[in-house]
């Protein structure tokens, strides 16, 4: 089956071929021509295989081929695709621009961590599609730049990452905000990597006698993608995964952490070893991520370190190797994580550097996807036997800082006991209330530095 016989008009299926693809992938020949007749749809499948197509492909045709009604230049957002985050918008936000090319729509793309004004400019001159994070739609709204009110069809891609990072509360304050739903009314097109019974509640509030379209067992891992696992020790896996890439020649590698500390940590040491990296998470600002996500893409920096926030959104052409520095503590961002490669048929391999600390961990993912990843020991990296397992999260604990920090006072204070006992007159001019000053500016000093 071509993407001609699914029913997409000529101007789309040349901008497709001229991207080189031939053949819809099993989520877009099934998702396509759903769509394509007006029903909502819930659809879900393995990171890499296609979903944003599959939504995009048949919302271009039926917005080109169903011109709006309203007779002002200006036109109204007639189509809503919210996001969990700004790469995820992004990337939409460049396959809406590629596969409508020779179309007459018009897109914008918002998020938040950037100039607001300039997109309140682009809404201004008016838009067909809009692509957004909940959170800066919604200040978009509240500042009467948008209105809702024309919207034909609401996809919520990633919606069950969307539900991770608490935007529920947000999704439905916007979709009060849009027509209502039904046949002949607004569509309702739901994606997802994963469909967990959360998911499923909100589909059945939001969705009406939709389709279903999962092309694979929920929470699996891609075929294409060769999982491995390395033990080694806490202290040495930054060691080891340098002398994977200098050792392997990886010239592109997706590195994840546990955290944004971590992140930054960890590509210091890269770069100190000779490896070119940089660091993408949820602190940088959105110019730094784009930056670093454009350099790694086109091969500037081998290593490109990033915490969850880029398990997805990150589309990088033919990516070769993801490793997971750290397990992730959700054993459903491994999938996410592993999904960046493998992508669209073409071979990928995850690797994931497991210490003692993290059994628990590898446990539940294996338990996730329902079999054993092999484990590999590098010879002159074998894991100590001895060494205990250590709570992965005891560093999230703010006392012990605190409390070192709190003994350093105390040394001062006392330093300055015996300096005031050195002046009988000091000494007693300073009497208990001021001692009790003292003591009081200290703990304010000990609490902000906690802070």
């Amino acid at each position: 089956m071509s993407f001609s016989n699914l029913g997409l008009s000529t101007e789309i299926v040349r901008a497709v071929s001229e991207k080189g693809y031939r053949h819809p992938t099993p989520v877009q020949a099934q998702a396509i021509p759903v769509i394509l007749e007006g029903r909502d749809i819930m659809a879900g499948a393995q990171t890499g295989t296609g979903k944003t197509a599959g939504f995009t492909l048949p919302l271009l045709h039926r917005l080109s081929t169903q011109p709006h009604s309203v007779s002002s230049k200006k036109p109204p957002v007639r189509a809503l695709i919210l996001t969990p985050t700004r790469e995820l918008a992004a990337q939409i936000g460049e396959s809406v621009t590629l596969y409508g090319k020779y179309l007459s729509l018009k897109s914008a793309v918002i998020f938040g961590g950037v100039n607001i004004n300039p997109q309140i400019k682009k809404l201004n001159r008016g838009v067909d599609i809009l692509i957004a994070t909940p959170g800066r739609l919604l200040d978009l709204v509240n500042q009467q730049a948008v209105s809702l009110s024309r919207v034909e069809t609401l996809v919520l891609d990633e919606a069950d990452r969307m539900l991770d990072m608490g935007f529920i509360r947000d999704i439905r304050k916007i979709i009060a905000l849009l027509p209502d739903k039904g046949r002949g009314g607004r569509q309702n097109l739901l994606f997802s990597a994963t469909f967990s019974d959360q998911i499923r509640q909100l589909a059945s509030g939001l969705l009406h006698d939709p389709a279903y379209v999962e092309v694979a067992r929920r929470n699996t891992t891609v075929e294409t993608v060769t999982q491995t696992i390395h033990p080694v020790d806490r202290t040495r896996k930054a060691e080891l995964l340098a002398w994977l890439i200098g050792s392997n020649n990886w010239s592109q590698v997706l590195v994840f952490t546990r955290t944004k500390h971590g992140a930054n940590k960890l590509t210091t040491v890269l770069e100190k070893s000779g490896i070119k990296a940089a660091a993408i998470h949820g602190n940088k600002s959105q110019g730094a991520r784009t930056r670093a996500l454009a350099d790694f893409k086109k091969g500037s920096i081998s290593v490109l370190v990033a915490t969850d926030i880029a398990a997805r959104g990150l589309d990088i052409d033919q990516l070769p190797h993801v490793i997971n520095y750290e397990l992730p503590n959700v054993p459903e961002d491994y999938v996410h994580r592993i999904g960046r490669t493998g992508r669209a048929g073409h071979a990928g391999e995850a690797i994931s550097l497991v210490c003692v600390d993290e059994r628990d961990f590898l446990r539940g993912i294996e338990r996730l996807i329902k079999r054993e990843i092999p484990r590999v020991v590098i010879e002159g990296f074998e894991p100590d036997p001895t060494i205990k397992a250590e709570p992965v999260f005891k560093k999230r604990q703010p006392q012990r800082p605190s409390r070192a920090k709190t003994g350093k006072s105390g040394n001062q204070n006392k330093n300055r006991a015996r300096n005031n006992n050195r002046s009988q007159s000091t000494a007693a001019n300073r009497g208990p209330s001021s001692r009790g000053n003292q003591k009081k500016a200290n703990g304010n000093q000990s609490s902000r530095r906690a802070a």
